[in-house]
């Protein structure tokens, strides 16, 4: 009868404990939102993609994390800032999301950023550019992961006012990303002795650059630059070819141009543009053996974004591993103090501010007889340290909060 009771009161015991650990898990699932453009301008970059690649990464967790499964569920943010914050809502209020990751389109970004801060909910961003997620915006669950206009106008702003192009003109997206991505480069190109001879700005999903371009031509300016991303961007540079602006001796800088966009333009119209990015898929063994399985998936290789988003949350899900809890504070925690190891970035470091450092690219665009074929289409010409490439978070807007 003894040893009965004995084996009985064990069995509660382990009973309760496992209930204990299983409540740690909110609801007993860990869900993950990729939220960001599947139907316009920036569908290509981010999209389907950036959920095939958030299912990857919970793939290899064996679809479990913490003893709880882990669901992947996708929305359609439409690049409008009231759309992207009524599903960030109706995740966190209704379906219990407990992670948001993507939201390319700084302003819709930026209206996902306030509502997980509010609501405690871990946001991991791999598609916005804006300084300001990590600067006067920045949360203590928001995560800047691929890139941000800061490390673009280090990079590609730079390395072009250091070949001695050091007037620019601006054709710039009209919002918030776009107005970042200038005002990084044009603070870049004047601490180097440049000047900005104007600028000019467009609509998103704009068609038609013909007035713009002329403008731009008109200024004289060494280097024309495009703050724009996606659509707009395939539309400028095959218009500005269509121009003949390079023939007339002025220069294109793309300042944020992704492969999906190359590849979409063809080498013959893209080549020797220069750009800046935080991942290739032809880097090494480990990008190209991750970007073929990808490439299965989805039919082409991944974009930076696309990468970003495996990358940052296979991160989150080894913190909610190793906290053994999907809190968020106590996730939070534990992603600041694990390093960033796979790769996308290798001895990667996240910032107080919630900037994930990492090496970035110069790369320039190959020329048609260089290419060894599809999606061979970038040279590496340096690397940026990390260092380098992001703004120091002690000197952003987001230390003095």
């Amino acid at each position: 009868m003894l040893k009965t009771l004995l084996c009985g009161t064990a069995f509660l015991a382990l009973a309760a404990a496992a209930g204990t650990a299983q409540a740690q898990v909110s609801n007993n699932v860990v869900k993950i939102g990729v939220m960001n453009d599947r139907s316009g301008v920036y569908a290509d970059l981010a999209g389907e993609g950036s959920a095939i690649a958030a299912r990857m990464a919970v793939e290899e967790f064996g679809g479990k994390v913490a003893g709880a499964p882990v669901e992947v569920v996708v929305a359609d943010h439409q690049n409008k800032a009231d759309i992207a914050a009524n599903t960030a809502r109706q995740w966190v209020d209704v379906d219990n999301v407990d992670v948001i990751a993507d939201v390319p389109n700084s302003a819709a970004a930026l209206a996902v950023q306030g509502i997980t801060r509010d609501k405690k909910r871990i946001f991991l961003m791999s598609g916005p550019g804006s300084t300001d997620l990590t600067g006067k915006a920045c949360s203590p669950y928001g995560f800047q992961w691929t890139y941000d206009n800061y490390a673009m106008a280090a990079g590609t702003g730079r390395a072009l006012v250091e070949q001695g192009k050091k007037n620019w003109y601006f054709i710039t997206a009209d919002y918030a990303f776009g107005h970042s991505l200038e005002a990084e480069t044009t603070n870049m190109v004047k601490q180097l002795g440049g000047t900005v001879k104007g600028n000019v700005r467009h609509p998103l999903g704009t068609s038609d650059f013909s007035s713009f371009l002329l403008q731009a031509q008109g200024s004289g300016a060494d280097v024309i630059g495009f703050a724009n991303a996606g659509g707009d961007t395939i539309n400028a540079v095959k218009q500005a070819a269509e121009f003949g602006v390079t023939q007339s001796g002025q220069s294109l800088a793309s300042l944020l141009l992704f492969i999906s966009e190359v590849h979409a333009l063809g080498l013959e119209a893209a080549q020797g543009l220069m750009l800046t990015t935080g991942f290739y898929w032809d880097m090494d063994e480990q990008t190209r053996a991750w970007s073929a399985k990808f490439e299965q998936k989805h039919g082409k290789k991944p974009t930076m974004v696309q990468a970003g988003v495996y990358s940052a949350v296979r991160h989150y899900l080894k913190a909610v591993e190793a906290a053994g809890t999907d809190d968020a504070d106590k996730v939070a925690a534990k992603m600041r103090e694990l390093p960033v190891e796979d790769m996308f970035a290798k001895n990667g470091k996240i910032y107080p501010n919630g900037r994930m450092a990492h090496d970035m690219y110069l790369a320039r665009v190959k020329k048609p007889s260089e290419s060894k074929g599809p999606w061979d289409y970038y040279q590496i010409v340096s690397t940026l340290p990390a260092a380098t490439a992001f703004m120091d978070p002690a000197k952003t807007a987001c230390a003095q909060k």
